[in-house]
């Protein structure tokens, strides 16, 4: 039997890219953004990560096997000109969304033999970037949470993952690598010599739903291309 998968944020980027992914799998992908999924998903919700109606997910099968949550924020300023709004709006985004879901839809977690859950942080927790206070404070929360919620869950079957991407050509990102000199400056800061694809996310995203990803749960995983963990002489 398919697995049922819900994915928030699937009208863009890695939530798009890892829901065609599983489609093509053969999985049974639900998708829930502000705006309507381009995917074939067999159903799509309107949801609001500053807005969150949960109760549309009542529409959702009785047992689901996995969720992915992918909103996110880079909102890059000098601390000193962040605001408190700031904070709280990427607070809220990043990690009070990603709660308010999983609450919703654990009982249908719950059901499954083997579900898996997926978040995402940055690569700016782990090794310090100037500008990223706000967006690396939340993100900081999503690991923490991940961890916690992998040694709750675990007893339920449930698996709770993190990927930890660097800077990752997406709509979220165009600002960042919106002209060639910006991209060939971004392929340099990482060692393995290119900025990331919504590909290389995604392809980790779908085997960490899948059964080959069964025995790992609690991890933060640097999808990066070397940029925490490698430095080039």
């Amino acid at each position: 039997m398919s697995k049922n998968i819900l994915i928030i944020g699937a009208s863009s980027g890695i939530g798009e890219a890892t829901a065609q992914n599983l489609i093509n799998k053969g999985f049974n992908v639900y998708t829930a953004s502000r705006n309507e999924a381009k995917v074939s998903a067999i159903k799509h919700f309107t949801w609001d990560a500053q807005n969150a109606d949960n109760s549309v997910f009542s529409e959702l099968p009785d047992t689901l096997d996995g969720l992915v949550y992918c909103p996110g924020t880079i909102n890059l300023k000098p601390f000193q000109r962040l605001s408190q709004d700031d904070f709280k709006n990427d607070f809220q985004i990043n990690v009070l969304g990603a709660v308010s879901v999983i609450q919703a839809v654990l009982p249908k977690l719950k059901k499954s033999s083997s579900a898996s859950v997926v978040l995402y942080s940055t690569v700016a927790v782990k090794i310090g970037m100037g500008f990223h206070a706000s967006v690396a404070a939340s993100k900081g929360a999503i690991e923490g949470l991940t961890r916690s919620l992998a040694a709750e869950l675990a007893p339920n079957k449930i698996r709770v993952n993190c990927i930890a991407p660097s800077l990752t050509e997406t709509p979220l990102a165009k600002n960042l690598l919106s002209s060639d000199e910006k991209k060939e400056a971004s392929n340099k800061r990482h060692p393995i010599g290119r900025f990331g694809q919504a590909s290389d996310i995604a392809n980790m995203t779908s085997f960490l739903l899948s059964d080959e990803g069964s025995w790992m749960t609690g991890q933060i995983l640097n999808i990066d291309g070397g940029m925490s963990s490698v430095k080039m002489m």
